[in-house]
């Protein structure tokens, strides 16, 4: 089908009418591998539509698009689009499903055909070229695609096209969305709705960050970064929480604010958590929940019990009680993100008892303190936290982890690597306030993004900024600084926790290593010395 809405057209943010083609019109990404590009990808793969897209490098995200049929190209260059010319095409592999063979043709895209290879002439077409906003103007690609009059989109294009085929279910916010948009798509899995899903980060019930359903549903997470959520019409929207995150795009909070109005226009329903002061004001939504039971939400919570190894809450229901929900993720918000799941399964009729017994399950997604690994009784963690209110939750996790060891003396260090000058710019006050939780912070250069740093500000500046507040900061201005002095300073019992939205977590496996190296030499030692 032809979703005719009005869409972007290039990164620049022209718009114009130019339909996404969902019947058959070839596909290709610039920076296939980003986790938002990449569930749109595999989506559209699955559906056995040509897909291609560059990137880079290879990982495991790109290696889960290849062995769906997808073509990588290892650069963002121009010659990447003169596969899609006459003679390439003409020349190009054709596999159909058993069903469709010799209705639809797509371009096998260099795998062995799924059925017959048929000719293909009606392929001579170019392709609909996706894009992200990190995508430059000047990118090489990007340019040859206009040259050659490709349609271009931005990836919420795509997935407001996709959305309009499916009963939607569409999760924003400036924090949370990952995991609220996670455990929405687990609850309707497990009770057997079979729906799609397309998250921002990569969960292992579905083993990556997509899934095709067969269902009615499609659950999403529609993001706020860039404006570009706007686009979406869902029948379920979720807002869990409103908040300034992104000044590289919004030049005040009163913006982020109108972004989430237009987004709430467009949804049937809208549920909202009442617990922010900003969305309860300028947001309300039709149905809402709350971890304070005196706001008068119509999901909240009490007798509630915060420890090491979950939660438990009794769950109210517009002032009746539906009974005890255990949860196995840590802490206040992920308590707050498990209520509006039940609000949303609530609202499509399914039992509290089988909503409860669903999430109790629910391990979470990946880079949402996430247990990467233990060595010499060292606990690492990694979490994209990048906002201080993020890495202020999240510490509190990890506090509430470490204090459940009675009589034990053990740390919470908290290793940050900032994300973009911009938000280390504007949120420099927050940031030195947030690391109340961490026994010991170590900071490093900001991690650009991409971006330009007119201000100047440095990951030093940070690090100042934070000892104001903090007796134990200590500054390490690269990646392998941090790994050396990791290596040397953590001690049996710390609970290592890695934070940010960059590359930081690249060195933890180096560091789980150093250090299992470290407690067998010590174990040897203990043992001659017996």
């Amino acid at each position: 089908m032809i979703s005719r809405d009005i869409v972007w057209c290039g990164v620049e943010g022209v718009r114009t009418l130019n339909p996404v083609d969902l019947s058959g019109k070839p596909f290709h990404f610039i920076g296939i591998g980003g986790i938002g590009m990449s569930a749109l990808a595999y989506i559209l793969a699955k559906r056995n539509l040509p897909v291609s897209g560059s990137d880079i490098c290879l990982n495991d995200i790109t290696r889960r698009l290849q062995a769906e049929g997808a073509h990588i190209f290892l650069s963002q260059d121009a010659s990447n689009l003169e596969f899609f010319g006459t003679e390439a095409t003409s020349k190009a592999s054709v596999r159909t499903t058993t069903e469709e063979a010799g209705s639809v043709a797509v371009l096998s895209l260099g795998v062995e055909p799924v059925a017959r290879v048929v000719d293909a002439p009606s392929l001579h077409v170019l392709p609909q070229v996706i894009c992200s906003t990190a995508i430059n103007p000047n990118n090489s690609e990007y340019r040859a695609a206009l040259e050659l009059g490709c349609s271009i989109f931005h990836r919420s294009d795509l997935l407001a096209a996709l959305m309009h085929e499916y009963r939607g279910i569409a999760v924003a916010g400036t924090h949370g969305k990952t995991t609220t948009s996670s455990m929405i798509g687990y609850l309707l899995l497990r009770a057997g709705t079979d729906p799609t899903i397309v998250v921002g980060g990569e969960v292992s019930a579905w083993e990556g960050n997509a899934r095709l359903g067969h269902g009615d549903y499609l659950v999403a997470e529609a993001d706020e970064s860039d404006g570009s959520l706007v686009k979406l019409a869902a029948e379920i929207g979720v807002i869990t929480n409103v908040e300034l995150d992104h000044p590289d795009h919004y030049a005040t909070v009163d913006e982020v604010v109108q972004t989430f109005q237009a987004f709430a226009r467009n949804c049937k329903v809208l549920i909202g958590c009442w617990d922010c002061d900003l969305l309860r004001a300028e947001v309300p939504p039709h149905i809402s929940y709350s971890l304070n039971p005196n706001l008068g939400a119509d999901y909240t919570v009490d007798q509630v019990v915060y420890g090491a190894g979950g939660t438990s809450a009794r769950v109210w229901e517009r002032g009746k009680p539906l009974g005890t929900m255990k949860l196995t993720v840590l802490g206040r918000h992920n308590l707050s993100n498990a209520l509006a799941a039940i609000a949303v399964g609530r609202y499509l009729n399914l039992e509290f008892d089988q909503i409860a017994t669903i999430l109790k399950s629910f391990q979470g997604a990946r880079r949402r303190f996430e247990h990467r690994g233990e060595a010499n009784e060292i606990l690492f963690i990694d979490d994209y936290a990048h906002h201080p209110s993020e890495i202020q939750v999240t510490l509190a996790a990890a506090r509430l982890r470490v204090e459940s060891f009675a009589n034990e003396q053990r740390r919470v260090v908290a290793i940050f690597q900032p994300h973009r000058y911009s938000r280390t710019q504007v949120f420099l006050k927050e940031f030195a306030r947030a690391f109340s939780d961490a026994d010991l912070v170590i900071t490093t250069d900001i991690y650009a993004a991409g971006e330009a740093n007119p201000s100047g500000i440095t990951g030093e500046d940070l690090a100042a900024a934070i000892a104001q507040h903090h007796p134990n900061v200590i500054y390490q201005p690269t990646l392998n600084d941090v790994s050396a002095f990791l290596t040397r300073a953590l001690k049996p019992g710390d609970l290592a926790l890695f934070l940010g939205a960059g590359s930081l977590n690249r060195i933890i496996p180096e560091l789980v290593s150093a250090h299992q190296t470290l407690e067998a030499q010590n174990n040897l030692a203990t043992y001659q010395s017996a």
